[in-house]
């Protein structure tokens, strides 16, 4: 951690922070230290004591509606009364005329491309790149990989001959279906070639064209001889890679030795839930991996299998076209950067009353700044955009201060108005209840918006924590206010104009094991209007990538457009169990799984630093875990004590038993430290536990106030 800072103006900014600016981001750029820190210094005054009201306007609405819930308990809530109490108390907006949005300059990956979206913590270079690299991916090899081809070799390091040709067979008829040849199957065919610029597929001596003859767009190599054939579909590339030497080809008449998925779209590179960035130290590491990203200089080398590798980011790729022409596909993901929310300060840079930056100011103004260099060879936004997902926000009052945040930073940074564009993250119960008014204050710059189930739940807890005890986790899922979230999302997207503008998105496959059951569940998020959807990793991406092949989305939006609109009564609809008689049993075993899951990943956030990784649950299943995670299972244990469902010597036991859990899940990683040795000096444990026992005065139920607390504790050690 570092202490040393360098007095600027109003300003003290740390060392590191200072140097890494003045040397690292501003280097090449129009912008000289002293304008940068000049205008960032009378800018952050005033933008810091609004942000300062709006936290405590959270605050005062919350203090309001738990003495709703006090002075009402025992009643059953009156929809159409608590709706009034809401508006009084401004938590509901009125909802205005209707509205397209007009954003400008959006890149087609956001508006006209449609497919998966990668999340990746920013703080890890290695993962970062193979993100941005994500977006071409083997389907050969993520197919093999996956529990969707099931063998008596899974898993094993030798390969399999008939596992290979199952990873063939699921491919050739995945073509079959959507992008047939006329008179025959790809399982039969012996050659391809290009003639009189069309795809010419060989068979027993005859030639047949596909169906559909537009969907073959361009080769590498002699045409009578092609190396790569690409073939696009719902505007999704496919590269079938020729090469008959190749040991993947052995057994393939026709010489494919692969074929290549364009995946991830788009990327989130995230400073938020899945990073674990405390200090000035952290958060340049962040800073510096974005700015690597940004002027496409980004390197790391590490050792794997005693190997010495280097990673970097990926060249277009390189094609000839049906009419001969030299042509290229974007080699890359487009790269979106999600900065922190408003909530959070930190101590990088101490304003003029000796109070720490918010931190999401600090990030709007270092992150869009490192975009600047792309703007010099637009090798991610070719439209000039820059692209910021910003998380957490609750109602339109807040969206509006992004707006205009986003302003002060364009305006120090010259940049066009509306340069940045803004994804909203539907995540909090109160910009669910206000999305269109939440959309209109950002109609200029909103590029996205998408839900978040874990986030959202963990908000929908904590609002309503006086309002009785909380239903089981998995059965939150089921319940009608979950339902009219993810439809009232998309139809207030859709009515506000985003089909073929802006993406509408859904959250996170959080089993990454689990390709096979993901293949069978994630194509329901394309069903429901979403033309982006989160995965965890490039081979998530890959697989994920053949339901956009499935469905034309736009059109399935077009249908949506007709349905019957969610209800706000639906979505305001509390998740509280009615009578509970649940076995002391069932009690336990819900607390147990929160508990473990709870553990397993603060240990490593408090002890490691690691913001986001594969946590075994109880049954040993590797989930994603982040701080969405964190907070849905802390407030459902807190909820479930407040209203006597448990005790909090009951869940201390618990705790303790699943610690031992955790630490045996732990055994094989040598930086672990056991929290089962010494409960009281274990801080990872005493954070966990807190994250329950304090969690009700906890800001909007978020765990961030006490794992970064508790994590500076960790690193001064």
């Amino acid at each position: 951690m570092t202490s040393n800072y360098q007095n600027i103006n109003n300003l003290k900014v740390s060392q590191i922070l200072y140097t890494f600016v003045n040397n690292e981001l501003l280097k090449d750029l129009d912008i000289s230290p002293e304008k940068f820190w000049s205008g960032f210094d009378k800018a952050v005054h005033e933008l810091a004591p609004r942000n300062k009201e709006l936290i405590q306007i959270r605050e005062d609405l919350q203090k309001k509606i738990n003495e709703w819930h006090i002075n009402n308990k025992g009643k059953k809530i009156d929809i159409d009364e608590y709706k009034k109490f809401l508006s009084k108390i401004g938590y509901l907006k009125k909802q205005g005329s209707d509205f397209v949005i007009d954003t400008k300059n959006v890149d087609n990956e956001i508006a006209k491309i449609a497919g998966p979206q990668l999340v990746v913590p920013i703080m890890n270079a290695r993962y970062t790149l193979n993100a941005a690299n994500a977006r071409w991916v083997s389907l050969y090899d993520s197919l093999y990989g996956t529990d969707i081809i099931e063998s008596e070799e899974g898993g094993s390091e030798r390969y399999d001959p008939n596992r290979g040709r199952e990873v063939i067979k699921y491919v050739r008829e995945f073509f079959d279906k959507y992008i047939p040849i006329d008179g025959t199957s790809w399982k039969d065919i012996s050659g391809l070639k290009v003639v009189d610029k069309d795809l010419t597929i060989l068979k027993n001596d005859r030639e047949y064209k596909l169906k559909d003859k537009d969907k073959f767009i361009g080769h590498r190599g002699e045409s009578n001889k092609p190396t790569a054939v690409i073939i696009r579909n719902n505007k999704l590339h496919f590269e079938i890679i020729i090469n008959p030497r190749a040991f993947s080809a052995a057994h393939d008449i026709a010489g494919i030795s692969d074929v290549i998925a364009e995946s991830a779209i788009s990327t989130i590179c995230d400073n938020e839930d899945s990073v674990a960035a405390v200090d000035a130290e952290d958060k340049v590491v962040c800073y510096r991996n974005w700015l690597g990203l940004m002027r496409g200089d980004l390197k790391v080398q590490f050792e794997k299998n005693g190997k010495k590798l280097e990673r970097k980011l990926n060249p277009d790729r390189s094609f000839i076209s049906r009419e001969g022409k030299g042509l290229k596909l974007h080699g890359r993901s487009l790269l979106l950067i999600r900065n922190v929310g408003h909530l959070m300060t930190n101590s990088s840079i101490i304003l003029k009353d000796g109070s720490e930056v918010p931190e999401g100011i600090m990030d709007a103004f270092i992150t869009t700044t490192a975009a600047l260099h792309d703007f010099k060879k637009k090798r991610n936004s070719r439209a000039g955009s820059i692209y910021i997902v910003k998380p957490k926000m609750h109602g339109p009052d807040e969206t509006a201060f992004t707006d205009i945040i986003f302003s002060k930073v364009e305006e120090l940074l010259g940049l066009n108005k509306n340069t940045c564009k803004i994804g909203i993250m539907d995540e909090e119960r109160r910009t669910s209840a206000n999305l269109k008014e939440c959309i209109r204050s950002l109609k200029s710059r909103v590029f996205f918006i998408n839900t978040g189930f874990l986030d959202r739940t963990g908000d929908e807890m904590h609002t309503s924590m006086e309002a009785g005890p909380m239903i089981k986790k998995g059965d939150m899922k089921s319940s009608k206010w979950i339902a009219a979230y993810e439809n009232n999302n998309v139809d207030i997207g859709l009515s506000c104009g985003f089909s073929g503008k802006a993406q509408i998105g859904k959250g996170m496959w959080a089993a990454p094991d689990k390709m096979k059951q993901m293949m069978s569940e994630k194509i329901s998020h394309l069903q429901a209007g979403a033309n982006c959807a989160w995965v965890p990793s490039p081979t998530a991406a890959s697989l994920h990538a053949l339901h956009y092949h499935e469905i034309d989305i736009f059109n399935e939006q077009q249908k949506i457009l007709n349905r019957e609109k969610s209800k706000l009564n639906d979505l305001l609809t509390i998740p509280i169990a009615d009578r509970p008689n649940w076995s002391v049993d069932e009690i336990n075993s819900e607390i147990s799984n929160s508990a473990q899951t709870l553990l397993g990943y603060v240990v490593r956030w408090i002890d490691q630093g690691i913001g986001c990784s594969k946590v075994p649950d109880i049954n040993n299943i590797g989930l994603m875990e982040d701080r969405a995670t964190l907070r849905i299972s802390s407030q459902h244990i807190a909820n479930w004590i407040h209203h006597g469902i448990t005790t909090k010597i009951q869940v201390i036991e618990i705790m303790k038993e699943m610690a031992k859990v955790v630490d045996k899940q732990n055994e094989k990683d040598k930086n672990y430290i056991k929290m089962s040795d010494n409960f009281d000096n274990s801080l990872s444990f005493k954070t966990a536990c807190d994250l329950i026992f304090k969690g009700i005065e906890q800001p909007s139920g978020y765990t961030e106030p006490l794992l970064h607390l508790n994590r500076i504790k960790k690193k001064s050690i």
